[in-house]
């Protein structure tokens, strides 16, 4: 959930560049790639996007969320930086909406969008769905992770999040690209590898000393790992660590361009905290546990070891539902409903 990893464990990541390009500018991380960032309206501040030189175009890896900076940020870049030459294509990492806001726009432009299959869907059914309130299942969700009284009914009755809100129409029509693909951009190629946890077919590309990471790995803060109404039984948490598992194997240090915070050096150092990031999650959760039983938003102190803001407990209780969907299908734990149509959690 985007918590912040000691400075103290961090001793084995190296920052090429202590700072992030300017709004408008870009920095040239490795010939023929172009480094920009974008601003979002949220703590989590900004996206870092991609341009590859392809000679006659651009391949753009994401490009941010559809509001009125981050539209008047791109429009500096294509009018600048990238004026030379068009967006031929433009690439989606994964479907949330930081990352694919304006593809609509460069479709439009006549661009061709890549995407993996599971990632073009669910952000094509995402900005299709809009409600006015939250839908039941929303509510039901929320009330087995434990949330109740006044805390849930104002929830019930605020109006949703919609993605479409900060979204572009997605296309109709995209070109799949496939774990274990070679695309070729920057006069490079690069081989496609999924990940997955934080988002559905999240894609990764891998060419010699570099790899474009997206959200899968990130430096500095811990991608969200989350449980949703659309599937309550799902175990992300299992998938982003086995994907953690499979990067590690390949014993690799390139350098990594990541979707957030400063590309870095380090990549299996930083895979390995990622992972004992959530180990030691899931010890804290069990000896809580020994204490008597809890929900999962009672488990939330101990999962992420310090107080969660206002701001942050959506996204606090989604990973606190993946943290105990794991341990539970895993055996680790039991549990049980009870008379408020909430998860009891007790250790096995």
């Amino acid at each position: 959930m985007n918590a912040p990893i000691p400075a103290a464990r961090t001793t084995g990541i190296n920052h090429p560049w202590a700072e992030a390009p300017a709004p408008g500018d870009v920095i040239e991380v490795a010939e023929g790639i172009l480094w920009a960032r974008l601003s979002l309206p949220m703590k989590l501040d900004h996206v870092n996007i991609y341009a590859l030189d392809d000679g006659d175009g651009w391949t753009l890896i994401d490009t941010g969320l559809d509001w009125t900076t981050g539209r008047a940020q791109m429009e500096t870049l294509l009018a600048g930086p990238l004026a030379a030459k068009p967006v031929s294509r433009v690439l989606m990492t994964h479907a949330h909406p930081d990352h694919v806001g304006l593809i609509g726009q460069f479709e439009a432009a006549g661009a061709q969008v890549l995407a993996s299959r599971g990632a073009w869907l669910m952000a094509r059914m995402m900005v299709l769905d809009r409600h006015e309130h939250h839908p039941p299942q929303n509510v039901t969700f929320r009330k087995r992770a434990g949330m109740s009284g006044d805390a849930l009914q104002v929830y019930t009755a605020e109006t949703p999040f919609n993605f479409a809100d900060c979204v572009q129409p997605i296309p109709v029509g995209y070109t799949r690209l496939q774990e274990g693909e070679i695309l070729h951009a920057a006069g490079r190629d690069w081989t496609v590898r999924m990940g997955e946890g934080h988002a559905i077919e999240h894609i990764t590309l891998w060419t010699e000393g570099i790899v474009l990471a997206g959200d899968q790995i990130l430096p500095g803060i811990s991608p969200n790992i989350g449980v949703y109404a659309t599937e309550p039984e799902a175990n992300p948490l299992k998938g982003w660590l086995e994907s953690c598992e499979r990067f590690r194997a390949l014993d690799l240090e390139p350098l990594v361009l990541p979707g957030h915070k400063l590309p870095f050096r380090g990549l299996n150092f930083r895979l390995r905290l990622l992972i004992d990031n959530h180990l030691h999650a899931f010890d804290r959760i069990e000896a809580a546990l020994t204490e008597g039983p809890r929900t999962a938003v009672e488990l939330m102190p101990p999962i992420f070891h310090r107080e969660i803001g206002k701001g942050e407990f959506g996204m606090a209780l989604v990973e606190a539902v993946a943290h105990v969907n794991y341990l539970h299908q895993a055996g680790r734990i039991t549990r049980t409903l009870n008379a408020e149509g909430a998860w009891i959690y007790r250790g096995s």
